[in-house]
């Protein structure tokens, strides 16, 4: 494993978030190390952060490279996002919860083009304060995950059910003739 490989490695994969990314495009950033170079480093990198003195680990899923939390980091996560009153949401959380509410189920990419930019950190704290959750995985290239509320969500909002939502407003579109009045 050549070392001045991991810390490369360590921030393709930071920046990739939680899409990942695969052996074609580390080979493609990486033109002069070889295949087996790579899956080496890859391997000895994923055997690495198994070890316990670490909260992330490297996982590879559907030929997809990415960092996740352990398993034992969940509950501190739980009590950081939720000791935050709901209060302190950002608007930008405020709205992406909202397009989950009433959109469910729906990819994090769905998500982004209704609000028009990257809503990756917001999909996580949302996920951290269990207000979504995953649901499953559409067959779209890549399978992205589909998310929807929670029963938390529900609590917090005092919902028994999403029909109780305000309706969303209409918008009329402007027809050819209103442009030229």
């Amino acid at each position: 494993m050549h070392e001045h490989l991991k810390p490369i490695l360590e921030g393709l994969l930071f920046l990739s978030g939680d899409e990942g990314i695969t052996m074609e495009q580390l080979l493609d950033c990486l033109e002069e190390v070889s295949k087996e170079e790579l899956e080496e480093t890859l391997d000895t990198m994923m055997k690495a952060y198994l070890e316990n003195t670490h909260g992330i680990e490297l996982v590879r899923f559907g030929g997809v490279y990415k960092f996740v939390s352990k398993e034992s980091i969940h509950p501190y996560a739980q009590r950081l996002f939720s000791s935050t009153k709901m209060s302190t949401l950002s608007s930008a959380a405020l709205e992406t919860l909202a397009i989950v509410a009433y959109k469910q189920p729906i990819t994090r990419v769905e998500i982004e083009e209704i609000r028009g930019v990257n809503c990756d950190m917001m999909v996580r704290k949302l996920l951290a304060r269990n207000l979504i959750k995953e649901c499953g995985r559409t067959d779209a290239p890549g399978r992205p995950f589909l998310y929807e509320v929670t029963e938390e969500f529900m609590d917090t909002f005092k919902l028994e059910s999403l029909k109780e939502l305000p309706d969303l407003p209409e918008f009329k579109e402007e027809r050819d003739e209103e442009l030229f009045e």
